[in-house]
């Protein structure tokens, strides 16, 4: 008896991975902590292969338009999604939020950015980075953070923007900018910020990031695609994106 269970689980095992596929998914750049940990424990429950490719949103919706090979696209926000549904690049009713995005002001040197985002208005920094607003969500949250704190005139001048929000991070983990905006996701673990200091911008002032994910045409008939879309939502997804400080919708 014991026997035939194992020759029958190694057969199931045998006939999952003998089957499993690659699915091409474009991956906003602030998820890519999370996502890396989530392809890896999809690998590992289906035996499917997630290939990820990292960059700004607004960049990504270009290059599927042009034909870009991508079969899922996971975004900063949910604009770009419908508008690849509306130019009908991508499976309407795939669409959900996976993931609502929070934005901190962070610097490398702890200490340096007070937890009322003061700093701001004080003043005494020559850079403050940025994501390219016309192209990563971040980006437009943080003008908007600006604007709503009436300091964006004052500090406009002095903004080093990154292409994405992962060039962004870049700018202040290496020094060229004393602090900027970046997604909470890249600075904490578990809830806790893990280098430099940060202020948690709170959620009043800027609209809500809606992260969404949606399938694309090149990808319906892809059973890795189609698995990958069900397993964000599973208990094991969800739980690495709550351990990188997104809240769920």
């Amino acid at each position: 008896m014991i026997l035939r269970l194992l020759t029958f689980c190694f057969l199931f095992a045998f006939h999952t991975f003998t089957h499993a596929e690659t699915t091409l998914i474009a991956v906003a750049a602030n998820f890519t902590k999370p996502m890396t940990e989530i392809a890896a424990e999809f690998e590992k429950s289906t035996g499917h292969t997630a290939q990820l490719s990292f960059g700004s949103s607004g960049k990504f919706v270009s290059q599927i338009e042009n034909g870009a090979p991508f079969e899922i696209f996971l975004s900063a926000d949910d604009k770009n999604p419908i508008k690849l549904q509306q130019d009908d690049f991508a499976i309407a009713e795939s669409r959900f939020t996976y993931a609502l995005g929070k934005l901190v002001l962070w610097s490398n040197a702890a200490n340096y950015v007070d937890e009322k985002g003061a700093i701001l208005a004080k003043g005494g920094f020559q850079h403050i980075a940025l994501a390219d607003p016309k192209l990563a969500p971040y980006g437009a949250a943080a003008i908007e953070v600006l604007k709503n704190m009436n300091v964006f005139d004052t500090l406009q001048p002095l903004f080093v923007e990154g292409e994405n929000i992962a060039q962004t991070y870049q700018f202040v983990s290496t020094g060229n900018a004393e602090l900027g905006f970046v997604a909470l996701s890249q600075v904490s673990e578990n809830g806790k910020i893990t280098s430099g200091s940060a202020w948690r911008v709170p959620d009043n002032l800027y609209s809500p990031i809606r992260q969404d994910a949606i399938l694309l045409k090149s990808g319906e008939h892809n059973p890795a695609a189609l698995a990958l879309m069900q397993f964000l939502k599973s208990p094991k997804a969800t739980d690495i994106i709550r351990n990188y400080g997104y809240e769920l919708p």
